[in-house]
């Protein structure tokens, strides 16, 4: 009954937001750098200019807690996100549905119509930086910003990170408000908390809960995201995504990212993503145009899980907390330090760690060459580890954005409605020309090829072409799959990898 349960639990997840909320049992543990994470904060929020200019909570006459300064200093700060997704001549206002973002069409119909989605975002510097949820823009060709004195920007995208669905925004401006950085590590089960964002796509809306659970997994079924969130009861719903978790001192301490929900609206369970790990997060976007992510390069899983799927080899493990070593990837720090299968982590820095989300909330603060100590249990006595590590290549350097317009090595024009006439089709882009040593030109794009669709997504405009070739090149997989016309009107496929 109770495997039941959890299979049904796991059949209703909606993401408010994010395509894939989970790992599976065993997963590369992708991670992050920090130190002592209160330092590790407080070092975002200078990248930022941030300082300390806090309201702290206070009590009413009856001795409630008065949550009014936090939420006044908050919603000023977090801001209503429209983005624009053109696949057509026609645009189409819709709020995305969270059961066709998390499963896909269920018609099995593809909508060709563009459509326009509604989130949150949080200002974080008082110049315009912004963070958000991945999906909230994934594929937008226009981003629109609005703060809650109804001012409207046009956002640049700085990066995205599809692994933990934060992206990074920048509005130009000065003296923005802005919501200063908290210490997630420190929110204590039971502390109130407040949710800020746009639901529904109301703007300025504060709804209150606790925090319910740290590190919490195990939400759904991808297999490249984090395992380490914050649960809270404060109400979540459609439209929050990508809005700020703040403490009753009015700081941030999580970006509200999924909902568990049979009908795709609030039932008692939200999930932010810890500051800790989106504060680190945006500033490698900011400073390197993508994440520095290092790796454990081990295959892990909750000790309590290990011991229920692999009874014979855990039957002489007596501890019943920590994060379960079944295996290593090639390469693997953690096994050139001298980690070993059926070892158990329980702490990093000597911060304890309880499961899986919690291994990745403390590794996911690093960056490849640092260095972290593990304390392991083998035999049932406690054995401590120094381990060096490294990025999924195997190496501790740091990973260069790729600058993918200047690698594709071409030039582009927008079909005039002539030339949209004659060749029979509704949107298109030209190669207006192309360098011999480019990638374009390698794949054997020509001048006068006409683009129609780049990763699946349609283009009418330069704009849409370069957009679409630059959120490549900080993607993860870094490939454009391009749809075209010939100069004999003949359809052809190319792919081109941006990686190398």
């Amino acid at each position: 009954m109770k495997k039941i349960l959890k299979s049904i639990i796991a059949l209703v997840v909606v993401a408010l937001v994010s395509g894939g909320v989970a790992w599976g049992t065993f997963h590369y543990l992708e991670s992050k750098r920090g130190y002592d994470s209160s330092s590790d904060v407080s070092a975002y929020g200078q990248m930022f200019g941030q300082n300390g200019n806090l309201h702290l909570a206070s009590l009413t006459q009856a001795g409630y807690p008065d949550f009014t300064k936090a939420a006044e200093s908050s919603t000023h700060a977090v801001v209503h996100i429209k983005s624009i997704i053109s696949k057509g001549d026609n645009r189409q206002e819709r709020m995305i549905d969270p059961f066709e973002y998390f499963f896909g069409n269920p018609g099995g119909s593809r909508n060709t119509q563009p459509a326009i989605g509604y989130g949150s975002g949080v200002i974080i510097s008082k110049d315009g930086y912004v963070i958000t949820n991945n999906h909230v823009i994934d594929n937008a060709n226009e981003i629109e910003v609005t703060l809650n004195d109804n001012t409207k920007y046009t956002a640049k995208l700085i990066g995205t990170d599809p692994t933990t669905d934060i992206a990074l925004l920048k509005i130009e401006g000065k003296d923005f408000p802005y919501i200063p950085f908290g210490d997630s590590d420190n929110l204590k089960v039971g502390e109130w908390v407040l949710a800020v964002g746009n639901p529904f796509n109301l703007t300025s809306t504060v709804t209150a809960g606790i925090v319910s659970a740290k590190g919490r997994g195990g939400i759904g079924g991808g297999q490249e995201s984090i395992q380490s969130y914050i649960q809270t009861d404060a109400a979540i719903n459609r439209g929050n995504s990508g809005g700020a978790l703040v403490n009753t001192d009015g700081q941030l301490v999580g970006i509200n990212t999924a909902i568990y929900s049979q009908t795709g609206d609030f039932a008692g369970y939200g999930f932010a993503v810890p500051i800790s790990i989106a504060g680190k997060v945006v500033a490698d976007l900011k400073e390197y145009g993508t994440v520095q992510r290092a790796v454990l390069g081990v295959m892990i899983q909750d000790i309590s899980v290990a011991k229920e799927v692999s009874p014979e080899k855990t039957k002489n493990i007596k501890v019943t907390e920590g994060a379960y070593v079944g295996g290593f990837a090639d390469r693997s720090p953690a096994k050139q330090a001298g980690v070993q299968e059926s070892d158990v982590i329980v702490a990093v820095n000597g911060t304890k760690v309880r499961n899986v989300g919690e291994l990745q909330e403390q590794i996911n603060r690093f960056r490849p060459g640092d260095k972290v100590k593990l304390d392991i249990i083998r035999n049932n006595a406690e054995k401590t580890f120094d381990v060096t590590l490294k990025n999924s290549e195997g190496s501790t350097e740091v990973v260069k954005k790729t600058d993918g317009l200047s690698a594709i090595g071409a030039a582009f024009i927008d079909l005039t409605d002539a030339k949209k006439k004659d060749l029979g089709i509704s949107s298109g882009v030209e190669v207006a020309g192309v360098d011999r040593g480019g990638k374009f030109a390698q794949a054997g794009i020509q001048k006068g090829f006409i683009i129609q669709k780049i990763n699946d997504q349609a283009v009418s405009s330069v704009k849409d072409v370069e957009n679409l070739i630059q959120k490549a090149s900080v993607g993860k997989d870094k490939v454009l799959f391009i749809i075209g016309l010939n100069s004999n009107g003949a359809r052809r496929y190319y792919a081109i990898d941006l990686s190398e």
